[in-house]
């Protein structure tokens, strides 16, 4: 990755609960931008240009504080303490059964009701990021251990956004976080259908129809991307389009420090996005139920389709899956995982 001059700004946002909320803005020498909240360590824009050296914002987000407050779909939001799904919102260790909140029908996804997305978070700033902290307590949806989770969010010259997570423990437990951001990299905020997208995986989890999964590792087959429309890997029905919510295991990494996870393309704007990641698969999710309360970057309430979402991130339910890879985070240890998403544009022929 490469180095930092950029600059560091904010100001006051609001409150939530007597908390004070702050927007700030990271800035490299080259005038692109992300800007972020301490309410739920969100990326609310990255303003980055396109291949004909027009600057635009290529994350879904909103204006206001209040927007975020209404939020249903994790818009940019830190994703704790599980990201994704556990199935029966319970799972085992050491042979103590932890219930968690079913807030995704039996099932508990994002960390349920009290998901780190609607937290307000500390932070400090060094010379080149911004560090969010946060201490969700013992019990806290359900989860053992006082748990303390710092998220990095550094902008490079190179136009990079890396985040990285921190996380300790007093308590055995289980821990999994990604970022939500929804990603559509045209300039006039189309739907995602003619992004091009590439996997670096052969691999999926098999789910059943509540996203669980079954256990099952499966090849991609016909959701396999290697530079593929989005549009020709959804289902088309007479009662709509289904889309994508798929965990890809992406491919072992060599010798760099971060594996490559996706390349995403949208060929008239000629941005492309590309994603690495420590860790061991990413979910993709083509924003089949996203709805907005308020307007977006665009003036307009967001809707299916309109962002997609690459979440780097542990298994879904591994705590109930021995074979998968674990999320068992013990007293003492230390949790560390980097999401990269590099901003670029297609070289032009």
């Amino acid at each position: 990755m490469s180095k930092s001059t950029a600059k560091i700004s904010y100001k006051s946002w609001g409150e939530y609960i007597g908390q004070p909320v702050y927007l700030f803005k990271i800035e490299n020498p080259n005038g692109a931008y992300v800007e972020l909240t301490n309410y739920g360590a969100t990326l609310i824009s990255a303003i980055v240009p396109d291949a004909h050296g027009l600057y635009g914002n290529v994350v879904l987000g909103f204006s206001s504080l209040q927007a975020y407050i209404d939020d249903k779909c994790y818009i940019g939001s830190t994703i704790g303490r599980y990201a994704n799904r556990i199935g029966g919102a319970k799972f085992v260790l050491d042979g103590t059964t932890y219930l968690l909140e079913n807030n995704d029908g039996q099932n508990t996804n994002h960390g349920g009701n009290s998901g780190f997305n609607s937290k307000v978070f500390d932070y400090a700033i060094t010379d080149d990021r911004i560090c969010f902290s946060l201490l969700s307590k013992d019990g806290d949806g359900g989860y053992p251990g006082n748990l303390d989770l710092t998220v990095n969010y550094q902008f490079t010259d190179l136009n990079e956004l890396i985040i990285t997570y921190q996380a300790s423990t007093d308590k055995k437990t289980v821990a999994n976080f990604t970022n939500h951001a929804y990603f559509n990299l045209s300039n006039e905020g189309c739907r995602i259908f003619d992004h091009s997208l590439t996997i670096y995986a052969d691999q999926v989890l098999e789910s059943d129809a509540a996203y669980i999964p079954t256990g099952v590792i499966k090849p991609t087959g016909d959701i396999t991307f290697t530079g593929s429309s989005i549009r020709d890997k959804m289902s088309i029905q007479d009662d709509g389009i289904t889309g994508l919510n798929e965990c890809y295991i992406l491919h072992e990494q060599g010798n760099t420090p971060y594996k490559p996870a996706a390349e995403l393309i949208e060929k008239n704007s000629g941005r492309k996005l590309e994603v690495f990641t420590s860790y061991p698969a990413m979910m993709v999710y083509t924003a089949d139920y996203l709805q907005s309360k308020h307007p977006g970057h665009h003036l307009q309430a967001y809707g299916a389709f309109d962002g997609l979402c690459l979440e780097c991130q542990y298994y879904p339910d591994s705590p109930n899956r021995p074979h998968f890879p674990t999320t068992v985070l013990d007293a003492g240890a230390v949790y560390q995982e980097t999401i990269v998403y590099k901003f670029g544009i297609v070289a032009q022929t």
